[in-house]
């Protein structure tokens, strides 16, 4: 059975190979993942490792708290993704408000938002 491990403060540096030759100190990896941003292709600065589950209890035991790249790293069991609430607000956008257009009251006229041209 092979068990995923939570690899926290990895540096910007830190690439797949990098990560999966580091934590073969401790075992044979399974695959390692080092997570970037889908926009700009950075790592995101965590990542995950695969081992069996004697390696990776022994990873866990050795490797947290160790140096790799230059930053001190953290490992943990990784935890299955939680489902999000389905009724909960997507997106991170805010609402800008009603402003500008509509009608002059009493000219029944549309009135613009800014500076009027022809008066």
């Amino acid at each position: 059975m092979a068990k995923k491990l939570f690899v926290g403060g990895l540096s910007w540096d830190t690439t797949d190979a990098t990560l999966s030759q580091f934590f073969s100190q401790a075992g044979t990896v399974i695959s390692a993942v080092v997570i970037v941003d889908k926009f700009t292709g950075k790592s995101r600065g965590f990542g995950f490792v695969e081992m069996s589950d004697e390696d990776a209890d022994k990873a866990k035991q050795t490797l947290n708290g160790q140096t790799l790249d230059g930053r001190a790293i953290a490992v943990n069991e990784a935890r299955p993704l939680e489902r999000r609430d389905d009724n909960r607000p997507r997106g991170g956008g805010f609402d800008r408000g009603g402003s500008g257009g509509g009608f002059d009251r009493g000219n029944s006229r549309p009135r613009s938002g800014g500076f009027r041209r022809g008066r």
